[in-house]
């Protein structure tokens, strides 16, 4: 298992991976004939930045049967999905903020990133494990006060969209049994969600194979899981942590 990492330092923007204190760094491509270099780097001396560059972050809805039990949602026959815009995209030990134009709730989502790492079209289940690249920790944040606030239409992009909404981190892990993972969220250090990837309606797998027959997925492409039980609004001052144990804490403050 290797824990891959974007960072910066001195200035300059690098990647690598994360070895315990020490980031060993790469030249090249991430998700191609990537190379080590033979330099190693302080964690304290580094600044971490989102793990991937995204051209898109692709967000699920109603994956889970344990909220969809609750809630009286019925199985989706396809994943159904909405998207982030990339300004977005926020690493961890960032601040996740408030909008100026919108003084409703923001909650939190703590979720599993897909990240994708070969172009990616039309593929079949059994073919997805090949440009799966990894996994990460998301926390879609979304302003739920606006998603209904035009009866007409549901605002989902609107919602989720806003600058900082998109957290993503700390790292993309690669090696994983994901289907053994469990993804939980604290604030303030309280638990608040705590559920196992295995209730999902959609494997990781099958999300990929079925949203590849939509659109073409590209490297450093994130799809967010969906969320399960849990999930709800941040207190202004708060700290949320993503945790998924193989993968690690995605940690943003919310003002």
């Amino acid at each position: 298992m290797e824990l891959w990492v974007r960072f910066e330092y001195l200035g300059k923007q690098g990647f690598g991976t994360l070895r315990n204190d020490h980031i060993a760094v790469y030249q090249g491509d991430m998700f191609q004939e990537s190379k080590a270099t033979g330099e190693f780097l302080p964690v304290a001396d580094i600044n971490l930045l989102i793990p991937t560059r995204p051209s898109k972050m692709i967000g699920l809805w109603n994956n889970f049967r344990s909220r969809a039990a609750k809630e009286g949602w019925s199985q989706p026959n396809h994943p159904l999905y909405f998207m982030k815009a990339n300004g977005s995209f926020l690493a961890t030990g960032q601040t996740i903020r408030q909008p100026e134009t919108y003084d409703g709730p923001v909650a939190f989502e703590g979720e599993l990133g897909i990240v994708i790492g070969e172009r990616c079209c039309n593929i079949n289940e059994d073919e997805a494990d090949r440009y799966i690249f990894g996994y990460t920790c998301v926390n879609d944040v979304t302003a739920r006060g606006l998603m209904k606030e035009d009866p007409s239409f549901v605002q989902w992009t609107r919602a989720k969209s806003f600058d900082t909404f998109g957290a993503v981190g700390p790292v993309v892990a690669t090696g994983l049994d994901v289907d053994s993972l469990t993804v939980r969220t604290l604030v303030d250090g309280v638990e608040h969600q705590n559920y196992p990837v295995e209730d999902m309606f959609f494997s990781p797998r099958e999300i990929v194979s079925r949203l590849s027959k939509d659109m073409t997925l590209n490297p450093g492409d994130v799809i967010a899981c969906g969320t399960s039980l849990g999930a709800g609004p941040m207190p202004q001052g708060s700290t949320v942590e993503i945790r998924i144990d193989g993968i690690g804490s995605l940690v943003n403050l919310f003002e």
